[in-house]
């Protein structure tokens, strides 16, 4: 394979395993909260990732390798790492969820953060995929950005 070629399907990989610690945030925040409207919103934001791993999912078992243009080797890859390798995830433990998310506020906040992030992920990904598979993330996109204004929504009843 070429220095400028990448598979499709391990980028992808990326984005389920973001989705994935995504909907674990979501449960620890649903087992976490007793207030009624916390349990409801995380749980359906949890289950709303767990949509996203299937779509997801259905993307990668149908992608094709894809060119990449890059400065030198591997930039493409490392510039995606960056974007998947961030503290923010390395947070979604149980040890650490107790440390970093002590009230309903603080775990809104991490959840807009998790949304933001998926947008840009979806985003960058968006230009690398086929005709078809564009349509499913544009559709990924839309819904991250209906989370974040939900969350955003949400968030002010607590501030």
């Amino acid at each position: 394979m070429p220095d400028n070629l990448f598979n499709a399907a391990e980028v992808i990989d990326m984005g389920i395993a973001k989705e994935k610690k995504r909907r674990d945030f979501y449960a620890l925040c649903a087992k976490k909260f007793k207030d009624e409207a916390m349990q409801k919103l995380f749980t359906q934001l949890e289950s709303w990732e767990d949509e996203h791993i299937k779509k997801f999912t259905e993307i990668r078992d149908s992608a094709e390798e894809s060119e990449v243009v890059e400065s030198y080797q591997g930039e493409f890859e490392a510039y995606i790492r960056s974007l998947v390798d961030d503290m923010q995830y390395k947070q979604v433990s149980v040890a650490n969820f107790a440390k970093y998310v002590r009230n309903p506020l603080a775990a809104i906040r991490y959840g807009m953060g998790f949304e933001r992030d998926a947008i840009l992920f979806f985003s960058e990904l968006l230009r690398h995929m086929t005709p078809l598979h564009r349509e499913k993330i544009i559709e990924l996109i839309n819904e991250e950005k209906k989370h974040l204004m939900y969350l955003a929504e949400i968030k002010t009843k607590y501030e």
